[in-house]
């Protein structure tokens, strides 16, 4: 494992991006050929093969072996992933991203034949309101923006100051020093109708941002409703130990990771077998929730 992860910053990207390939696909398919890597980077056989036994004589050791039967190279009982993390979020994302470049350059990837990977629908963020976000959180400077709300949805100017730009799994937002409301806030960036004007250093990075620099424990567990067989389900679905699952986050983001779990709030007249989980921790986490009450 240490001689790998020693190794792979030393490799170029694109051979990288080859190796992890190999990793991914021969773990959560169970057979490799020389066809993946040929459709999906457009190299020749010669190359995927030469790639392949890169990647075992240098990186996997082990790893593989030829499978005359399959055609293929498989994992053997003693796979162990060195260049990947060995989660599925890679393999979803390896075959999302080969289905997105298909879009564009029409390759038809054996690895997205018998996978289907569903994506949130496209927010409006424009390259034009992102970069000079991006670069006055990496400059410390403030920026002026035209925005609207919900609450305010005629557009007026405000200064802020980014920190961190954020993907809560719905849409773009940053998180941004509020010079107007003289808190730290979420702005929505397709809600920036013009293009941010960089302006002077500010004073209040990330490291004043108490809500981001706090990690919050999320505690969730099945639905007591549910009968104990339902119960060992759902602590299956979600890799639980003892009934619970501990997510750590930033406090300015819980409230983002319960509406992904669909636990923002929990209705007791919704059946259990549709709500299959709960948040343990509620009460000790709210004031972390949009609306409850800071200390």
């Amino acid at each position: 494992m240490t001689k790998g992860k020693e190794k792979q910053w030393a490799i170029r990207w694109d051979r990288l991006l080859r190796y992890r390939m190999i990793e991914t696909v021969a773990l959560w398919e169970g057979r490799l050929t020389t066809n993946h890597l040929q459709d999906a980077f457009g190299i020749g056989r010669q190359q995927a093969s030469k790639d392949i036994n890169t990647y075992l004589t240098d990186f996997g050791p082990g790893n593989l072996e030829y499978d005359v039967k399959q055609k293929g190279y498989c994992p053997t009982k003693g796979f162990t992933p060195v260049l990947t993390l060995g989660v599925a979020d890679e393999y979803l994302q390896m075959v999302n991203a080969n289905g997105e470049f298909g879009a564009v350059f029409s390759v038809d990837n054996p690895v997205r034949r018998y996978t289907e990977v569903m994506v949130p629908l496209n927010r409006d963020l424009r390259p034009a309101v992102l970069r000079p976000i991006l670069r006055a959180a990496r400059e410390g400077k403030r920026v002026e923006i035209c925005y609207a709300s919900l609450k305010n949805p005629v557009p007026e100017y405000r200064v802020i100051q980014p920190h961190s730009v954020i993907f809560n799994g719905f849409r773009w937002h940053v998180r941004a020093f509020c010079e107007h409301r003289q808190e730290y806030r979420d702005f929505v960036l397709s809600r920036i109708s013009d293009e941010p004007d960089i302006t002077l250093k500010g004073e209040n990075g990330a490291e004043g941002d108490v809500a981001w620099q706090t990690m919050v424990d999320v505690v969730i567990g099945p639905d007591p409703r549910l009968s104990a067989a339902q119960q060992a389900i759902i602590r299956q679905d979600y890799g639980m130990v003892k009934n619970k699952l501990t997510i750590s986050t930033r406090g300015a983001l819980v409230h983002y990771l319960l509406q992904q779990l669909d636990l923002v709030e929990e209705d007791g007249k919704t059946a259990p077998e549709v709500q299959q989980i709960t948040l343990v921790n509620r009460k000790k986490i709210s004031r972390w929730l949009f609306g409850g009450k800071k200390q």
